[in-house]
């Protein structure tokens, strides 16, 4: 008798051997208490070591909004879009979801390998915990968006309920992008000496701090582009929802961009991050 044929007699299975894409996706469904659980206790342990603790979740954002504010609010002059104060925080809060999201799942695998060689689990929970876990952090600052928000006049109306699909939808980008940069991570590890000139690059080409339409007014061919930039869409919609003044009123069609985006990036992270299951702590 085979060791293949012994094996399956006993119903024994190789460790570490990748389960089809259905049962894989179950199992860590299984663990979405555990992901949840992981992502909250990092947060309190990043945070312990801080006289300030959780405070830091806003003030990091907000000295940002400051400094861009004051630098950038200058260097605009009469190029400044309307409702600068609140076009910046909306700018920043937004995009340090992405940028932080970005770089915890790159190094979600190989700052986890101790328990990636010790233990049988879906890899895939720890990118999905390290995402999570900035979700979690993302949370209060949408709360003080609002809060800001109404402080510069703007009055709650019923259209702000739409920040509950546009975040779902960034949640899920941003899932599909740390997937894939945490197993590209794996096989290429000076990706992650890149990832801080990435999140510069999306930084300055997303309109964080200025208004595209003002800057590249003339230019239409440069306008089209930014619209299809996902990072550029979901601040955009973001800001429609939030501010009343027409200048921000939302493109239908970026609610359609965002979500092809979103469900895109998500699925072709999935795959590409589960077909290498099997690689994910390996020596060699």
């Amino acid at each position: 008798m085979s060791l293949a044929d012994f094996a399956a007699q006993h119903d024994l299975k190789r460790v570490g051997a990748r389960p089809p894409l259905s049962t894989y996706l179950v199992e860590v469904w299984h663990r979405r208490q555990f992901i949840y659980s992981l992502s909250k206790f990092r947060i309190e342990a990043e945070n312990q070591r801080n006289r300030l603790g959780m405070a830091w979740i806003v003030i990091k954002p907000m000295l940002n909004v400051i400094v861009y504010g004051v630098v950038f609010g200058v260097l605009q002059a009469d190029r400044k879009p309307e409702n600068f104060v609140q076009f910046l925080i909306i700018g920043v809060f937004m995009y340090e979801f992405f940028s932080t999201s970005l770089a915890a799942g790159t190094k979600s695998i190989t700052s986890n390998y101790a328990l990636v060689q010790s233990l049988s689990f879906p890899r895939m929970v720890l990118p999905l915990s390290a995402i999570t876990q900035r979700l979690l952090q993302f949370i209060p600052s949408v709360v003080i968006m609002l809060l800001l928000n109404m402080a510069f006049g703007e009055m709650p109306r019923f259209q702000w309920l739409l920040l509950l699909p546009l975040i779902a939808l960034y949640y899920l980008f941003n899932v599909g992008v740390g997937l894939f940069t945490a197993r590209l991570t794996v096989h290429f590890r000076d990706l992650s000496q890149l990832i801080p000139f990435i999140t510069r690059l999306f930084f300055y080409t997303s309109g964080v701090f200025f208004s595209i339409e003002k800057i590249f007014g003339s230019h239409p061919a440069i306008l089209r582009f930014f619209d299809f930039q996902p990072i550029h869409e979901f601040m955009s919609l973001a800001r429609g929802i939030l501010i009343s003044t027409p200048e921000y009123q939302i493109d239908p069609m970026y609610w359609v961009y965002a979500s092809v985006w979103s469900l895109s990036v998500f699925v072709i992270g999935l795959g590409f991050f589960w077909v290498a299951e099997e690689r994910y702590g390996r020596t060699d």
